[in-house]
This record gives C-alpha cells, sequence and structure tokens, in this order.
C-alpha cells in the first residue's frame, strides 16, 4: 500500500511533500493555520469553495500526517479546534514562499494577458 510521503517510485524528497500536503485545500489549509489555531466553521469560511466533505477529509489527513492537531472540548453542542502542530509550524516559510511565488505569478499571468480587442468587443454588442 502507498502511504502519503512514500517517495519510493521517484526516489524524491519532493514526491514526499506533494504526498503529504498536495491537493486542492491542504496547502490553503495549512496557510489559514499558521495564523492560529481556527474551527471548523471558520476554516469553512476562509475556505468558501470547499465543501466540508473535503475540508473534513483535508483535515484529517493532515491529522494523520502530524501536521494538525484537533482538540474536542467537551461542550454542548461540541467546540472543535484545529491548529498545527510544531512538525505542521515548520511548514511556514515553504507556504509564505509559495504565497509569494503565487502573487508573482498572477501579475505574471496579467502582463501577459493579450490587449482585448476593441473591434471584438463592439461586434459582441
Amino acid at each position: 500500500m502507498n502511504k502519503r510521503g512514500d517517495d519510493t517510485r521517484t526516489r524524491c524528497a519532493v514526491e514526499s511533500v506533494i504526498g503529504v500536503i498536495g491537493g486542492r485545500w491542504k496547502c490553503v489549509v495549512l496557510f489559514h493555520l499558521s495564523h492560529g489555531t481556527l474551527r471548523f466553521g471558520e476554516l469553512r469560511r476562509e475556505l468558501p469553495n470547499v465543501t466540508q466533505r473535503m475540508l473534513t477529509l483535508a483535515l484529517r489527513e493532515l491529522e494523520e500526517d502530524g501536521l494538525v492537531q484537533r482538540t474536542v472540548y467537551a461542550e454542548v453542542p461540541p467546540r472543535v479546534e484545529y491548529a498545527l502542530t510544531p512538525w505542521g509550524r515548520s511548514l511556514g516559510p515553504i507556504l509564505l514562499a509559495m504565497r509569494e511565488w503565487g502573487e508573482r505569478y498572477k501579475r505574471r499571468l496579467q502582463e501577459l494577458a493579450p490587449e482585448p480587442d476593441p473591434r471584438r468587443l463592439h461586434a459582441r454588442a
């Protein structure tokens, strides 16, 4: 069985990283948790396009991989909080670098976008 973080196929440690934090939502969840402890509903508000199922799955896998700590408080209704573990916090510089690269990439795409042809804009009207 291939575990997340297993790099035996390529023998490249980047495969291990992608196996653990890859996917659409995990890095974004980790980035938001890098600012502090959040409840499930707070994370949902930060990620309006994620489904409850996908967020639950991402959090569960991040917890299994030792990056996120889940704390359940014996209250009515129950309160559940998520926080980064020390191992999860070690990803902070990587997540910041990814955010900075993403911002530069978005600017690059805007700069490379072709100017709209004014003739085409009038043709549609």
